[in-house]
Parts: structure tokens; C-alpha cells; sequence
């Protein structure tokens, strides 16, 4: 019997059919074109990859439609007739596996990352991107909006099933219909019927150049979040008049660059942030409504459309995550799907910086096209992984899934290693997410895992491994500050404040301005500690994405946590400490403690004691040089399948 059935019931959008209710958004993930903007191997075989996995329909993301509106320097160009052929071979690939393929189709405006930027008028995008865009011409407009209809006709030509027109997000056609980017005042500015004008005439351009068959869905906000922005009941107002015009689907998503609710939120923020959007449109319309914003569970994308607030639910970073979702939902496997995280950091944080997408618990995006199916080893190795934490974990099952045999030994007991404590800070449970994965595909694999095992010389010997993966992680260091050793202080590590229950007292000074102060910050701030926080860098958590940061960073200001950045510590006193920033000196002084969150250096010692037995030695993760989980879990992996 299906699991979750509702999600696999065929739908009618327009004159297609669709197998089941879900939706692979669009994603600009930044890979897999030439430099003529021709899709590659790269990118058909990410999506075959996801198409193989069991959705209903894929989008491919960010399809330029013209050059000024170019969002990302890596994304499909859909302005000259040439990109047909490459085109052809996507929609090909992708259709043989039944699923249905199409094309989002996108102007980036004023949030376009280049310098040609143009807009309904002349005013820079709130955030990310910077600079001033020129003000389009009417001609211009009606050029662009003629741009659409020629670009979805290429992707019909080419053979796509269907398109989606991006409205939403900020981008071009987003600018025009809210006040905070359109202060025009011609047809295409002021009211809203001369703010919707830009969308209508694309809509009508397509339906005349791909015919009234070629099924058409738009993406639409149903809020900006920003102040003088898009709301709720234009959306309503517009999605009766999109229907009306012809509209075979409406996507309903929420945010601009600049926010208050980020487009592409981060772990802070409530699973199914955006559904009550679509919900509210869903009330207006009769065609096809999708609904997105964080649906990572199949229960939750299940319970979306048994109660009626979309028809189908659109899923992007989860299909990051794990390709197979679908079919693993479809068969109730939900224990075994490969959970997003919401840290942002693969996916939206690094396409930001103009680097290829990818994915912090899922190493094989992007890498698709190089990698082969797994197969076991010639040659099966005796392997011992010494430390469970996610490079350890991540490490074990691959090598176990190739054919190797694994212990896997770790001191403490329990698994997750730092992200262990880093799961118990406020709203970051999810990180926990990706450790209960791993630990259930060991189970299910019959890895031998070892918990309250240290290694030793017995152990060596009765596993008498030929490969040994050290795991081992890191640990705060003490830092060389004066009066940090003679203070009268409470001082611990953020690790020891987790793992010991410390009374640290109810004034706290974090040293260290990294991820994990920030966090540790948080988490005494609830507890109601008063913190302040001590920074040596410039720049506050900067291996966190933006996304997620922006989050805790408002967290941290509801909590009443100070942060002092560029900090030169003169000395700690008996209760808090002198420091200078610049020319000015500050002084805090009735604290009660001091957490260290930084630097953190590598657990390596282990290695002394493979010494002379022969095995190779190979360090992952922390162990090899701290840094983030990503790193962790592809290094992990890639050591299994370099056995």
C-alpha cells in the first residue's frame, strides 16, 4: 500500500497531467552552463538525478530571459534560439523517467548581480545586491515582456512540458506590482491595475506565442514582508485575474531581498512558514494552487493537501537533501530520508558568493554527472572509524554501503560529536536531524557501533583494521589572555557548558564571536543570563549563511545580548575584563564567568596510537582542520570511497 496517498494522486493542470502532488521548485543552484549559458551534463544529470527520485514535475531555475535580467552569472539563457538543441537533450532525459519538466522563466530587475541592472524605477534593492538600476522605458517594457512569450516558446520548442513565470521574490515582474520598487507614474506604475499591467502582458505574450494549450503556472508572493511591499489581499485581488487571463497554476511564495521573512529561511524558522499563503489563495481560485516554505516532512507536505490548502506542494532544499523523498515517502520510509537541515549554508548562502550550489548534508550535488552507482568494493576492507560524530557517521555508512566491513568507536555515549550540543541551542534541534539519519542507516546496515569506547591497544588489535578513519573532532582551546588564568571567574569551554550543566552564574562574557558564540549567546540568553559577547574579528559568524545568521543576529537583540567586535583584550580582572576597540576603552566588570567558544584546534592524539600496526591512517572532519559540517560529511564520505 502507498504511504502518504494523497501526495500520490494524479492532478490536472491545464492540459497535463501530472502523476502526483509534488513539485521540485525552481532553484538557481549556479552550475551546469557553458559559457554561451547552454545547459551540460552537469545540470541534466542533477535533475535526472531528482527527476529518477519520484516528483511529479521539476523546474529547472532561473531561465534568463533576457541578458539585462541575467539573476546569477550561471543560469540557463533562454534569449537566442541557440539554447534549443542543449535544451532538447534536458527535456528528454528528464521526460524519460515520467516526470514532467519544465522551465522557470525569470527577469532578476534590480536584484540582478551585474551591472546593467533595470527596473521600474531607479531604486536599489533593499539588500544583497548592491547598486542603482536604470529606470526602464515604456518600449523597453513591452520589449521585455515580449521576451517571455519568445523565451517560453524556445522551452516549448525544446520540449517542455510546461513553464512558470517567476513573479515573486523581488525580481523584475515583483518590482513592478509592489510600491517599494515601482514609483512610476505612467501605465505601469501607481494603481494596481497599472502595477499588474508588466505580468498581464507577459501572460498574454506566452498564451500567443506557445498557444492557449501550453500549460502556464505563475509564481506569485503572497507577501513581501517589507515595508511599503506586496500583500495578502493583492495577491488575492491578482490571482482571481491571473485565472481569469488564462493562468493554469499559481505558486505562492513570500519575501524580497531584505525582508523580514527571508525568501529562503533558515532552521529558526517554523516548518510550513509560507503554506497559509496559498491557503489564502487556494480560496480565490479554482485552478491549481502550490504551496512551499520549509515542507520537509512527508507528513506535513500529506496534511497540506488532505485539509485543503493547496493541491500540490512545491519542495526545494529537501530534494537538495535527498533526491529520492519522494519514492521514499511513497514506500513509508520516512526514517531514511536524508533530512535539510535549514542551514542555508550549500545552498542559498553560497550562491550568493557567485559559487556553485551544493548542499551541507548531501556531498553529491553538483557532482551527479562524476559519480557512478555504488557499487561494492573489489577488495573489502577491514575499516575502523574512531569518533561518531558527522564525518565519522557519514564516513561508516559509505563504507559500509560499498562492501567494507566498519567498527565505529567513540568515546562519549552518545553519537553527533559537537553536533550533539549544538542541536540543544535555541530553534538549531534540526541540526540533530542529520546525526539520527546517519545513526539509523548504521543501524539498519548492522554497522558495529561502539559506544563508551575509547580506543586502545586492545581494541586495535581485536579489530585489526587495515584502514583507520580518524574522527576524532575538535575541543575549544584555552587562549593565551591576559589575567585569563588568575581571574576569579567561572571559566568553561562552550562544550563543558553544554555537556556539564556548569553554574556559570547570571552574567556570562562569551569569548569568541564564531558561530558557536553566537549560539552559546543565545542559549544563555534564554535561560535569562545577561551576555556579552567578545569578538577579535570584524565580522560576527561568518562561516553561518547569511540566512541563518540573520536570524540569530535577531535573536540575539531580543535576548539583550551585547557583541563588541574587533576586541583587544588589556586583561581579565576578578570580575570581567578590560578591553580596547579602536582608540576606546571599555570596561565590564561584575560578571560572574567566561565561556570560551574559540579558537578550536584538532583532537589528533589517537593517530600515536596506530603507530607501528601497520594501517592506513586518514583524518576527516574537525580532525583534519576545524571548520563546518559540511566539510565533515563530504570529507567522510569521500574517505569511504577512496578505500
Amino acid at each position: 500500500m502507498t504511504a502518504f496517498n494523497s501526495l500520490f494522486q494524479p492532478i490536472q493542470i491545464g492540459s497535463m497531467t501530472v502523476d502526483n502532488r509534488l513539485l521540485m521548485s525552481a532553484m538557481s543552484i549556479n552550475f551546469g552552463v557553458n559559457a554561451h549559458g547552454h545547459v551540460t551534463e552537469q545540470l541534466i544529470e542533477y535533475l535526472v538525478t531528482r527527476a529518477r527520485g519520484g516528483v511529479g514535475m521539476l523546474l529547472v531555475g532561473g531561465g534568463g530571459v533576457h541578458p539585462s535580467g541575467l539573476e546569477l552569472p550561471d543560469l540557463p539563457a533562454l534569449w537566442d534560439d541557440d539554447c534549443i538543441p542543449s535544451l532538447g537533450e534536458l527535456t528528454r532525459a528528464v521526460k524519460a523517467t515520467g516526470c514532467r519538466c519544465g522551465m522557470q522563466l525569470m527577469h532578476g530587475g534590480r536584484q540582478s548581480y551585474h551591472d546593467r541592472k533595470v527596473a521600474p524605477s531607479a531604486i536599489a534593492a533593499p539588500a544583497v545586491v548592491k547598486g542603482v538600476p536604470r529606470a526602464l522605458e515604456v518600449e523597453e517594457i513591452r520589449m521585455l515582456a515580449a521576451s517571455f512569450g519568445d523565451a517560453a516558446r524556445r522551452c516549448r520548442d525544446a520540449g517542455f512540458d510546461f513553464i512558470e513565470v517567476h513573479g515573486a521574490h523581488g525580481y523584475l515582474i515583483n518590482q513592478f506590482l509592489s510600491p517599494n520598487a515601482n514609483r512610476r507614474t505612467d501605465a505601469y506604475g501607481g494603481p494596481f491595475n497599472h502595477r499588474i499591467r508588466f505580468f498581464l502582458d507577459i501572460l498574454a505574450d506566452i498564451k500567443a506565442k506557445c498557444g492557449a494549450d501550453f500549460p502556464v503556472g505563475l509564481r506569485i508572493n503572497g507577501e513581501d514582508y517589507i515595508e511599503d511591499g506586496w500583500g495578502i489581499d493583492d495577491a488575492k485581488r491578482l490571482a482571481a485575474i491571473l485565472e481569469d487571463r488564462g493562468a493554469d497554476y499559481l505558486h505562492v511564495s513570500a519575501g524580497v531581498y531584505g525582508s523580514s521573512e527571508l525568501t529562503i529561511p533558515s532552521m529558526y524558522t517554523k516548518q510550513g512558514c509560507f503554506i497559509h499563503l496559498a491557503e489564502a489563495v487556494k480560496q480565490v481560485v479554482k485552478i491549481p494552487v502550490v504551496a512551499v516554505g520549509r515542507i520537509k516532512s512527508p507528513q506535513l507536505a500529506c496534511e497540506v493537501i488532505e485539509s485543503g490548502k493547496a493541491d500540490m506542494v512545491a519542495l526545494g532544499r529537501s530534494l537538495l537533501a535527498d533526491p529520492q523523498w519522494p519514492l521514499k515517502a511513497r514506500s513509508g520510509q520516512v526514517d531514511r530520508i536524508r533530512p535539510c537541515i535549514g542551514c542555508c549554508l550549500g545552498c542559498i548562502h553560497t550562491v550568493l558568493q557567485l559559487e556553485p550550489g551544493g548542499c551541507v548534508v548531501n556531498p553529491d550535488v553538483g557532482r551527479e554527472f562524476l559519480l557512478e552507482d555504488a557499487a561494492e568494493a573489489v577488495s573489502p576492507r577491514t575499516v575502523l572509524v574512531v569518533g561518531a560524530g558527522p564525518a565519522g557517521l557519514a564516513a561508516a555508512r559509505m563504507a559500509t554501503l560499498l562492501g567494507h566491513q566498519v567498527t565505529v568507536c567513540e568515546q562519549s555515549d552518545h553519537v553527533g560529536g559537537a553536533l550533539h550540543y549544538a542541536a540543544m541551542a535555541p530553534g538549531r534541534r534540526e541540526v540533530g536531524d542529520i546525526i539520527g539519519y546517519f545513526e539509523g542507516a548504521l543501524k539498519s546496515l548492522g554497522v558495529d557501533l561502539r559506544l563508551g569506547t575509547a580506543v586502545d591497544a586492545s581494541l586495535i588489535h581485536s579489530v585489526s583494521p587495515d584502514t583507520v578513519i580518524l574522527a576524532t573532532g575538535s575541543l575549544v582551546d584555552i587562549p593565551m589572555l591576559r589575567g585569563l588564568i588568575q581571574t576569579r571567574l567561572e571559566v568553561c569551554t562552550a562544550t563543558e557548558l553544554y555537556a556539564e550543566k556548569i553554574d556559570i552564574g547570571p552574567r556570562v562574557i562569551v569569548w569568541g564571536g564564531n558561530q558557536a558564540g553566537l549560539v552559546t549567546a543565545d542559549y544563555l540568553a534564554e535561560r535569562g543570563k545577561q551576555v556579552a559577547v567578545l569578538s577579535r574579528k570584524a565580522h560576527f559568524a561568518e562561516e553561518m549563511s547569511s540566512n541563518d545568521r540573520y536570524y540569530l543576529r535577531e535573536r540575539l537583540k531580543v535576548g539583550g545580548v551585547e557583541l563588541f567586535k574587533k576586541v583587544v583584550v588589556d586583561r581579565f580582572t576578578e570580575d570581567g575584563v578590560v578591553f580596547h576597540i579602536g582608540d576606546r576603552v571599555v570596561t565590564l566588570s561584575g560578571f560572574d564567568s567566561v565561556v570560551l567558544a574559540e579558537p578550536f584546534v584538532a583532537v589528533r592524539q589517537a593517530a600515536n596510537l596506530f603507530k607501528g600496526f601497520g594501517a592506513k591512517v586518514v583524518f576527516v572532519g574537525d580532525a583534519k582542520r576545524p571548520r563546518h559540517v559540511m566539510y565533515a560529511i563530504s570529507e567522510g564520505e569521500e574517505a569511504a570511497r577512496a578505500l
